[in-house]
């Protein structure tokens, strides 16, 4: 794989698009007033895009799936945190339903990327045997 940039990254640009969605939800007035669920859900989305990030500049392929697997977690903890906002009266359906696939697309692309990285590993172990 040879990106460069983690802006070049599919994953990463949708986990930024995660990141703003979960932001604009937690600007609403009830949801910012529990600053500790805003702030972990917040800091979930931001997670994901970070460690994607952090992981390309490792330059090793074992690294960035280990970084890859993190980033993947917190979109699920942005799903679990998202049931916490809903059942709090916090966001309504549609913006649960909205931020949940933002966050579930992520992580399947994360998880796609994954394959791809162990895939190719596996392959350039085999050629060199």
């Amino acid at each position: 794989m040879k990106i460069s940039r983690f802006e070049d990254l599919d994953c990463w640009k949708e986990a930024r698009v995660l990141v703003k969605k979960v932001y604009n939800a937690t600007e609403n007035n009830r949801f910012g007033k529990d600053t500790r669920l805003a702030r972990q859900i917040q800091a979930a989305a931001a997670s994901s895009m970070a460690n994607i990030a952090e992981g390309l500049i490792r330059r090793s392929d074992k690294e960035f799936i280990q970084f890859l697997f993190i980033a993947m977690s917190s979109t699920a903890e942005v799903r679990s945190h998202l049931y916490i906002a809903l059942d709090r009266q916090y966001i309504t359906r549609e913006s649960f339903d909205d931020i949940y696939e933002q966050a579930n697309k992520t992580g399947r692309l994360i998880s796609s990327l994954i394959k791809y990285l162990r895939d190719s590993s596996s392959n350039a172990t085999k050629k060199t045997k």
